[in-house]
């Protein structure tokens, strides 16, 4: 069945009035004119599905206040819902390996390990293809037994190591990491300057991330390093497999990490707001410098639409080039071919977008030919698609 009247997103360029055909949940053909009979759509935005690698909601559903932990299920389901209503068709869930604070904290080694088990579950009813990003703590080797059965196992999507020692890294300017802590966890700034500086001499246990980064190697397990300060950071993380380097917080940290061959991701929110939250580099200045390949959702799964489209009409990037900073950059970087592009033979992950209001409107998203959300348009039967594919 084709699909008529679309504004198509394509890798290199935008087809003002083009035809889409869907068979077996790929796509099949792409046309410029109307084939045969079609379905309207309208002249509607037609885009790939976004591919998000790095979303930190997961936890904030799982344990929405402190001390009120919802089953795992329902969380999960839930997430599932927000993340296909946004346009993501693929999702890593960044899921922490922090410090060890006792048995049933959302972040301990067995509470992590629950929710990987359950994100497993329920991946074949689930909407979205929805994956595990294990976020590693290399300053917390108790949870390296965990996170190496996880990986053995085949749970493991992806492994980012991080590093929350104030000092460096995100926090590396200590008044920054008082501030939040105060503003967003509402802790006492004494207790937390006194906190952040007894923390400051923790070792991280390189040996351990050097045993974890081999076995995700072995497993095919693609590796990410994590709020990347400095050029010699970002050169450990490369030898250590990673790939990816996640929110460089510094343009020389950016610009190593493309020298080496590495992706660079930014947040969507920092995209967005036009700022990062702790006062790090921004995600425009880093795609000012030519160094961004990729958004991620980080903490709202609902900035990544708003930002590249935003950027698109600011006339900071082509449609296409904008677009592709959540769909098929993130795909590439992770090793995922199948998808992030409206192109034969991909999969049909796909978002039907009005944006011609001042916040875009998803009308439907297809995940493989499928439908996974609809806000109501029919287009002259929107689920019609799903049963021709």
């Amino acid at each position: 069945m084709w699909i008529a009247d679309l504004r198509l997103v394509l890798p290199d360029r935008v087809v003002p009035r083009g035809a889409l055909r869907i068979e077996g949940g790929r796509i099949a053909e792409l046309a410029e004119a109307p084939r045969g009979p079609a379905l309207d759509g309208g002249g509607l935005t037609l885009l790939p599905g976004l591919v998000d690698l790095h979303g930190d909601m997961i936890e904030k559903e799982v344990e929405p206040r402190p001390d009120a932990a919802f089953p795992l299920d329902v969380a999960i389901t839930e997430l599932d819902s927000r993340l296909a209503a946004s346009g993501v068709t693929t999702a890593y869930a960044g899921i922490s390996f922090a410090e060890a604070k006792g048995r049933g904290h959302l972040r301990s080694e067995d509470r992590a390990r629950g929710v990987i088990e359950a994100v497993a579950r329920l991946r074949e009813r689930s909407r979205v293809d929805l994956r595990v990003h294990a976020r590693f703590e290399v300053t917390n080797p108790r949870a390296e037994p965990v996170l190496r059965d996880l990986l053995a196992r085949g749970l493991v999507a992806l492994v980012s190591l991080t590093d929350h020692t104030p000092g460096q890294g995100q926090y590396r300017d200590i008044e920054q990491y008082v501030r939040y802590q105060t503003r967003a966890m509402g802790e006492d700034a004494a207790k937390a300057e006194a906190r952040a500086r007894a923390r400051m001499g923790a070792p991280p246990a390189w040996e351990v991330a050097h045993g974890v980064t081999a076995l995700a190697r072995a497993q095919g397990v693609p590796i990410a390093s994590h709020d990347d300060d400095t050029p010699e950071k970002v050169r450990l993380m490369h030898e250590l497999g990673a790939t990816i380097s996640e929110f460089p917080v510094t343009l020389a940290a950016a610009a190593e990490a493309r020298r080496l061959g590495m992706a660079t991701l930014m947040g969507a929110p920092n995209a967005l707001r036009g700022a990062s939250m702790t006062g790090n580099a921004t995600a425009r200045s880093i795609m000012d410098a030519g160094l961004l390949d990729a958004l991620a959702a980080d903490y709202h799964q609902g900035a990544m639409l708003p930002a590249v489209l935003g950027w698109a009409r600011a006339g900071l990037l082509p449609l296409h080039e904008a677009v592709a900073l959540v769909t098929c950059n993130p795909a590439r970087a992770i090793g995922l071919v199948d998808r992030g592009a409206i192109a034969p033979g991909a999969r049909a992950d796909l978002v039907l977008l009005d944006d011609s209001g001042a916040a875009p409107r998803i009308r439907a998203v297809w995940r493989a030919g499928r439908v996974i959300y609809s806000d109501g348009w029919s287009g002259q039967a929107a689920g019609t698609v799903a049963e021709a594919a």
